[in-house]
């Protein structure tokens, strides 16, 4: 743990679902740990102690609008002067809604396309000239098996995500020759709350328990028939966070049960 006490990761989205599972984790490792995400003032404050609770040396939440270029720039200059670094950039904030492509409304394109794919651009390009003044950096782009291949009314999820893909490559080549890496993950199906409220319609839809629409659910893309654990992004992140990773960069890792290995 004492290994990562001085190393601070930034990690967007992450008072809840994914983004607080790859925290966890990193907070377990002993990192200093920026956030920013949705919740009361009360809830984020249990949020931020849970994390020292697991070992994080510190804790801090900053409140910005990932679809606004102004808060961004605030995020990753106050991440910068309150914790004196930034080290790993971890874009995880996204949201999501599906409709047919005729009918999908324009707003939630513009929303979708700001939130999961230019507020990346606009972290990256910000914490680029700080990880280069030090020569070591790792940004991580939480993309999707949706930046690899394709599904029926997620245009613009499906797009932002292919696009995520795409920046983290440009990025990559740009910084190959610096200590600084960038890499996607790719998830499949993981057990969130918005994917457990999908479950539970159709449990009630189709007149099924719980475990029989996980596997309506999860079996229709996922060959595995099973989510993957949070837990297990969390420690794909830290290893590509990490020296042995080194190497690799510009790559987009599935971890999707099988899923585009179809």
């Amino acid at each position: 743990m004492s290994g990562n006490k001085n190393t601070v990761a930034l990690i967007t989205g992450a008072t809840s679902g994914i983004g607080k599972a790859i925290a966890e984790v990193f907070a377990k490792s002993g990192y200093r740990l920026a956030i920013n995400g949705f919740g009361e003032a009360a809830q984020i404050a249990e949020v931020l102690a849970h994390f020292k609770s697991l070992g994080a040396s510190e804790a801090i939440h900053i409140d910005s609008d990932m679809s606004k270029a102004a808060d961004i720039e605030k995020l990753i200059k106050e991440t910068h002067e309150k914790l004196g670094s930034l080290d790993v950039l971890i874009n995880n904030a996204g949201i999501q809604h599906t409709d047919n492509v005729e009918n999908f409304p324009v707003e939630k394109w513009d929303q979708i396309i700001a939130i999961n794919l230019t507020a990346a651009f606009h972290t990256i390009r910000l914490a680029v000239p700080l990880m280069r003044a030090r020569n070591f950096g790792r940004i991580i782009n939480i993309a999707s098996v949706h930046g690899l291949v394709a599904s029926n009314q997620k245009a613009a999820y499906v797009a932002s995500k292919h696009g995520l893909v795409g920046l983290t490559k440009v990025v990559a080549l740009e910084l190959a020759e610096t200590g600084i890496t960038c890499n996607a993950v790719c998830p499949g199906w993981v057990l969130t709350p918005l994917v457990e409220k999908q479950v539970n319609a159709i449990a009630e839809r189709e007149k099924i328990d719980h475990a029989a629409a996980v596997h309506k659910l999860v079996s229709e893309k996922q060959p595995s028939n099973q989510f993957v654990e949070l837990s297990e992004l969390g420690e794909l992140c830290l290893f590509l966070a990490g020296p042995a990773a080194r190497s690799i960069t510009g790559v987009s890792l599935p971890i999707d049960g099988g899923w585009t290995a179809r």
